[in-house]
């Protein structure tokens, strides 16, 4: 019997990464002569893994988030993994934008992304375990081609391939 190998399909975002991108993002809002004098405000949590974005109009909000995701973007970071909520009216006539950071696969989307893969009838196990799939199979070549085939499919969020055994 062959040994199996295995590899985990996982959603997880740097958030050392992130923070670096926040950090030089609000540099630039400090800097830059179009933003300086704004009141703007860009905050990064990490335990609740949110970005907030409070500016004085729903343009300069538009231009921050511009600007962040060209800072993440060079990190390495997918805009993906950014799920941006709607507009807000926030006191003092401003205005703010909350995005949270995409960490794990939720259930729903696993289950959609196993029952794809045994769809295309690949000679392979998958298994969900918490926020991440794990795939088996006794083939090397099976593995890869059900990675290209996940690559080739849109999720909405960014996938990254783990723990190849």
């Amino acid at each position: 019997m062959a040994k199996e190998e295995s590899f985990d399909i996982v959603s997880q975002v740097d958030m050392q990464e992130a923070d670096n991108a926040v950090q030089q993002a609000v540099k630039e809002i400090a800097q830059r002569y179009d933003l300086k004098d704004t009141g703007s405000k860009l905050t990064l949590d990490k335990h609740a893994a949110t970005v907030t974005v409070s500016a004085p109009s729903e343009f300069v909000v538009g231009q921050i988030v511009d600007m962040l995701g060209s800072k993440l973007f060079k990190r390495g970071i997918d805009l993906k993994a950014l799920d941006w909520g709607t507009l807000e009216t926030a006191s003092g006539g401003t205005v703010r934008r909350t995005a949270t950071i995409v960490n794990g696969i939720e259930m729903e989307l696993a289950r959609r992304i196993n029952k794809e893969i045994r769809e295309e009838k690949f000679k392979v196990k998958v298994q969900i375990e918490g926020d991440k799939l794990r795939v088996f199979s006794a083939s090397r070549d099976e593995l890869q081609a059900v990675i290209t085939f996940v690559k080739a499919q849109d999720y909405g969020i960014p996938l990254q391939f783990t723990n190849r055994r």
